[in-house]
């Protein structure tokens, strides 16, 4: 019934006002030194500003690890343009090291040499550091650096506004859009391995990375480099974001009660591995708490429902009360042949096929469907690439993998023409084209691209990443920033160190109390 709402409200309303499409983009990346690309051992730099407040530049599990977060856009040009002057300003004020431009780290030494993020002394500081020591002593810090790119998504209230006259005119307007919302995110899980066949980019990666013997599905290049002959993504698949303590968490998005009733109990009930972790490592407390997740964000999954949260509010309590605002897509992988690992092309497609999660029927649910869904996506994870490699359908037959892409491709057809439409372009319907290109073997993926390219070059993986990231690096540093631009991110770097300093000046609970009655948001 959503689906018919939703296509009624396209087909009725204003193209240009209806898919006004908003966007943000999050991306990623280690700081290496320029010679070597060994991990950095430096603090933050100060031209950057403060790590806890600057809106724009700030890092996220390592102290090496920046990630950069975009303002919302509702053009592409938007966002990527403010993407690469934070990737051109960065670079210029990192005297011996560059930005590594692949997901997968190039050669790492002992973990103990991975820093874990500081963020000064105060209260929400500490919470940060704290978090990622939990990380590290549930999951070790290899996994940690792993960089990527968050896209945020969300269609206008207008979209919102007719479809629910169309569909349910009684329904508030927030329970209509997370409605909406859930009905995409059941269908990008269903449908979500064809993104990651079309934009994986780490089917190799540095030995080192894989602290223990690899998997069988991995073979080895000269004791260098580990690949998948097939593979497309192993950033998403068992070598990166995974836990085996999560499996048994099982995430239901029919309803966002249910959703937000799952994280709560993973967050307050004890977890037995975790009880035992020692309460305080190096001096420091080595979790927030014992729970299988600390926080939300602890949660490894390749889409989330977001809702811009308050000061000190947990983001279940946001959604619970306000509903969902965007959703956030965290399967994208950096694609090392682009300065800022993203494009034009690829927003295009990735906004084809949410809108198409959208459009479509949208089944609920159940733990069969999940078992099948996760199914599909390792098996494109590891071995995506195989012409003749089969997935399962809803009903858990195996057919091959192209014919389960079909009726995918034809709802973002469909979805693509609209938006073309809207924009008075192109672009969606030729993301559709080469996303049949890429299945039809016709068209190069980013995943064999890597792949050839070690081979061609006789060059390992951290090799081929290396002379990219360095290419990069010399376009950033030659690039002629606007004045305006510039002025504006030094002074940024100046007043996020003063908000900095301010949030440390005005605490007045200790650490404990703070922690508290944060958590207390999850037992009321």
């Amino acid at each position: 019934m959503m689906a018919a709402a939703f296509r009624t409200a396209i087909t009725n309303g204003s193209p240009a006002d209806i898919l006004r499409i908003s966007r943000g983009i999050e991306k990623e990346g280690l700081r290496v030194s320029e010679r070597g690309h060994v991990l950095s051992q430096k603090p933050h730099p100060t031209p950057l500003g403060s790590a806890l407040t600057h809106k724009a530049i700030t890092t996220d599990y390592s102290e090496a690890l920046l990630e950069f977060i975009t303002g919302v856009h509702d053009a592409p040009e938007g966002a990527l343009n403010e993407l690469y002057q934070l990737h051109a300003y960065t670079a210029q004020s990192l005297p011996d090291e560059i930005i590594w431009g692949a997901s997968m780290p190039g050669e790492l030494g002992p973990e103990h040499e991975i820093p874990i993020a500081h963020y000064g002394s105060s209260n929400i500081g500490m919470m940060k550091r704290v978090y990622r020591n939990g990380l590290s002593a549930r999951y070790g810090r290899t996994m940690q650096v792993i960089a990527g790119i968050h896209y945020n998504f969300s269609l206008p209230d207008a979209f919102w506004e007719l479809s629910r006259g169309a569909g349910n005119a009684d329904c508030s307007l927030k329970d209509w859009r997370t409605r909406g919302y859930l009905a995409l995110i059941r269908n990008f899980q269903s449908h979500g391995w064809l993104l990651n066949l079309l934009t994986g980019s780490s089917p190799a990666l540095d030995r080192s990375f894989v602290r223990d013997n690899p998997p069988s599905h991995l073979q080895s290049i000269n004791g260098h480099t580990l690949f998948g002959e097939f593979a497309t993504s192993l950033r998403m698949g068992d070598l990166g974001y995974t836990s085996s303590a999560q499996d048994g968490l099982q995430i239901c998005y029919n309803q966002l009660d249910t959703y937000i009733e799952t994280l709560t109990k993973a967050i307050v009930t004890p977890h037995d591995a975790y009880t035992r972790l020692p309460n305080l490592s190096d001096g420091e407390r080595s979790q927030l708490n014992d729970g299988l997740l600390q926080i939300e964000n602890e949660f490894y999954s390749a889409i989330r429902p977001k809702r811009v949260t308050q000061s000190g509010e947990a983001p279940v309590r946001a959604l619970e009360e306000r509903g969902i605002e965007y959703v956030e897509v965290r399967c994208l992988d950096i694609n090392p042949f682009m300065p800022i690992g993203i494009n034009d092309e690829i927003i295009a497609l990735v906004d084809t096929f949410l809108l198409s999660c959208v459009i479509s029927e949208s089944p609920l649910c159940d733990p069969a469907s999940s078992i099948i869904d996760n199914t599909n996506t390792q098996r494109i994870l590891n071995f995506g690439r195989d012409p003749s490699l089969q997935l399962l359908t809803r009903s858990g037959q195996e057919v091959a993998r192209n014919e389960l892409a079909k009726p995918i491709l034809d709802s973002m057809h469909e979805a693509a023409t609209w938006l073309d439409n809207a924009g008075a372009t192109t672009r969606h319907s030729d993301a559709v084209t080469e996303a049949r290109g890429m299945l039809m073997g016709d068209t190069e993926t980013p995943s064999a691209r890597v792949l050839r390219e070690m081979s061609e070059q006789t060059l390992s993986f951290a090799e081929l990443m290396g002379s990219y990231a360095e290419q990069w690096n010399r376009e950033f540093e030659d690039h002629p920033m606007p004045s305006h631009i510039k002025t504006g991110l030094a002074d940024e770097a100046i007043a996020s160190l003063r908000r900095q300093r301010e949030i440390e000046a005005a605490d007045g609970l200790s650490f404990d109390s703070f922690l508290s009655e944060f958590y207390a948001q999850y037992r009321s």
